[in-house]
C-alpha cells in the first residue's frame, strides 16, 4: 500500500493547533469508519494542543482536558465518539492492556493515542502517524499514513490550503 507523508514547520503554537484544526476538517467523514491516530513527540511539543484543536473543528464545545491523569477522556460529536488517550504514565503494555483500547477503537470512533509506544501491542494500529519535535524555537510535524483510511485522510490534509505556508513536503 503506498503512503502519504506531510512534513511541516510549525513557527509558533498557534500553528499546531491550525494543524490540529486541519486534521479535524480533514477527516473522512464516514461514521461507518473509525481511525486511529498516534501523537508522539518529547513533552511540550504539542500533542495535546493539537488533539484539542483537532476536537473543537469536530464541534467539541466544552473543556478539553489532558489525559495525563485520567489517562483515557472521551468527548461525543455528530459523527464520531473522540477518544483521547495518554500513555505517558504507565510503565508499560501490561498496564496499557488494562485500558481496553483494542476494544475501544472500531467504526464511529476516532482514537488519538499520546505516547502510543508505552503500550505495545495493547494500542491498535495507527492509520495516521504524528510526529511533533522541537526545531529551535519552532516546532515540526510529520505524518504518515499507515492504512488506507490514513492514506485517504493525509490526501483531504495535503488539499487543505490553509497549511500551505507550513508545507516542507508531500510525498
Amino acid at each position: 500500500m503506498p503512503s502519504v507523508a506531510i512534513d511541516l514547520h510549525l513557527p509558533t503554537a498557534g500553528d499546531t493547533e491550525l494543524l490540529g484544526n486541519a486534521l479535524g476538517r480533514a477527516l473522512p467523514p464516514a461514521a461507518d469508519l473509525g481511525a486511529v491516530l498516534y501523537l508522539q513527540g518529547e513533552l511540550g511539543a504539542g500533542k495535546t494542543t493539537c488533539v484539542r484543536s483537532l476536537l473543537r473543528a469536530l464541534g467539541v464545545t466544552g473543556l478539553v482536558r489532558s489525559p495525563t491523569y485520567t489517562l483515557i477522556e472521551t468527548y461525543a460529536t455528530q459523527t464520531f465518539t473522540c477518544i483521547h488517550v495518554d500513555l505517558y504514565r504507565l510503565s508499560g503494555e501490561t498496564e496499557a492492556e488494562g485500558l481496553g483500547l483494542r476494544d475501544l477503537a472500531g467504526a464511529g470512533v476516532l482514537l488519538m493515542v499520546e505516547w502510543p509506544e508505552k503500550g505495545g501491542s495493547a494500542v491498535p494500529r495507527a492509520d495516521v502517524d504524528l510526529r511533533l519535535a522541537y526545531e529551535d524555537e519552532a516546532r515540526s510535524a510529520q505524518l504518515k499514513s499507515l492504512s488506507t483510511t490514513g492514506e485517504h485522510w493525509l490526501r483531504m490534509l495535503g488539499d487543505d490550503t490553509s497549511l500551505t505556508p507550513y508545507v516542507s513536503n508531500i510525498t
